[in-house]
């Protein structure tokens, strides 16, 4: 592999049929041809592969999606089966086996107590149903004043009206926030006390409180913003104690980032979501795919009678998709027979010692947060200077590492699988990044 790369540059015949032609999600198209966009035509293991056969390493897993690699023959082999049977039928009022064999599966390691899921297709949406499905919960049970959300500051739970809701703005949503419902807010991560403030709040507001919506350990769209265990478990016992549910985003968090399946998992077997919502890692990469995966109780409180007031009137075309569904099922059984979470966390303590060796106290580094293989690198531009994060990444790509910077925090989210050597090899590439790009803003 060369030491340079050339992606295609702006005014290349690809750009220029794709700008003509797409809109690409958070990103001002104005702008993107000169941000040395790579078009992909294909990829082997951890690398993707452009239109000009240049390779880059995957390092942020196709924006948090791949877990085991890409072009995986025993996932890769699950999706032909599954179109052997049938690709996709309604869950509108019918099953699937595709679906049955999955939600089996996954209410057997999901850390939610006699787990029943309802399906749809991107993080976004399972926490929008999650919301509907608390607001309606309480409803059903004649409590309707307990229609109010308390959050963290710091948030990000999609990009969906009500997503954004309970999300702490950021990413250009101000424009938005006439369409955003209020909710109660607390502190994020980067403060200290966020906890003590949480419970208390809960506390305060207990009884007009649908749920509170969390993203366990790690606020990811922030810039991987860090919790502490013991802490998370402090705000899943005052839910339990006052009766507010807990909402789980682990959109991001999910299937093996933080070291164990779930992050929840890491506060302790006492704590049990009232609801989880999954999507991104869920299918190794493959499909889209979310879910949102409810207690016994909650599911209960939606029985009645047929075409009742207390049926949940919401559902999406493609939701449970069967070669989704299909892919997700071995996706998960990998997991467990290579052992994947053992090796993440045999990799992430390397990763954590290389970084503090070649990244923490570097010149134009602020902080560098990580748990497990989910890490932010905040820079420290001086004043005046401007993009470092899209600078670096730019640099990065040029180097053959494929990254996407929150800002001027540049995330690393190697696929579980990487090896000691590929995550050495994206450190030292991103240091290279760093000084380059510190060089050019030198006065």
């Amino acid at each position: 592999m060369s030491a340079e790369h050339h992606p295609v540059p702006a005014g290349d015949a690809w750009v220029d049929r794709d700008v003509a032609v797409v809109w690409h999600g958070f990103t001002q198209m104005a702008a993107y041809p000169t941000n040395s966009p790579v078009t992909v035509e294909r990829a082997e293991g951890r690398e993707l592969i452009d239109v000009d056969g240049n390779r880059y390493f995957d390092a942020i897993s196709s924006l948090w999606v791949t877990t085991l690699g890409h072009r995986v023959p025993e996932l890769d082999a699950a999706i032909v089966d599954q179109l052997g049977k049938v690709a996709h039928a309604t869950l509108l009022g019918n099953g699937s086996r595709a679906v049955i064999e999955f939600a089996e599966a996954l209410a057997a390691v999901v850390p939610v107590d006699d787990a029943h899921t309802i399906f749809a297709s991107d993080g976004a949406v399972a926490v929008e149903q999650a919301l509907k499905i608390a607001f309606q919960c309480w409803v059903n049970r004649g409590r309707p004043e307990r229609n109010r959300f308390l959050a963290l500051g710091d948030a990000y739970h999609g990009d969906t009206v009500g997503a954004l809701s309970v999300g702490d703005g950021g990413f250009g949503t101000t424009v938005f926030d006439p369409l955003r419902f209020a909710v109660e807010r607390t502190p994020g991560y980067a403060s200290a006390d966020w906890a003590a403030k949480a419970v208390a709040a809960v506390a305060a507001h207990a009884d007009t409180l649908a749920a509170l919506v969390i993203e366990p350990l790690v606020q990811g769209a922030s810039g991987i913003l860090v919790a502490e265990p013991e802490d998370l478990a402090l705000v899943g016992r005052a839910c339990r104690e006052h009766g507010v549910l807990l909402i789980c985003d682990e959109v991001a968090t999910g299937f093996g980032r933080t070291g164990r399946l779930f992050a929840s998992e890491w506060a302790g077997p006492d704590f049990r979501p009232d609801i989880v919502c999954l999507g991104k890692g869920i299918t190794g990469g493959y499909l889209p795919l979310s879910a949102t995966v409810v207690t016994a109780p909650v599911f209960e409180s939606f029985s009645g009678e047929d075409l009742g007031t207390a049926t949940f009137y919401h559902g999406h075309s493609y939701g449970g998709n069967a070669l989704a569904c299909a892919v997700a099922l071995r996706h998960l059984q990998l997991l467990d027979e290579w052992r994947v979470l053992e090796h993440v966390v045999e990799v992430a303590d390397h990763m954590g010692d290389r970084l503090d060796t070649v990244i923490v106290g570097r010149p134009g580094v602020a902080a560098v947060r990580r748990r497990g293989l989910m890490v932010g690198v905040e820079l420290a531009p001086p004043v005046g200077a401007v993009r470092w994060g899209r600078r670096v990444c730019a640099a990065a790509v040029r180097r053959g590492v494929l990254l996407r910077p929150l800002g001027d925090v540049v995330v690393l989210m190697p696929p579980l699988t990487s090896t000691a050597d590929e995550l050495d090899r994206v450190i030292d590439v991103l240091a290279a990044c760093i000084d380059e790009v510190a060089a050019e803003d030198v006065p």
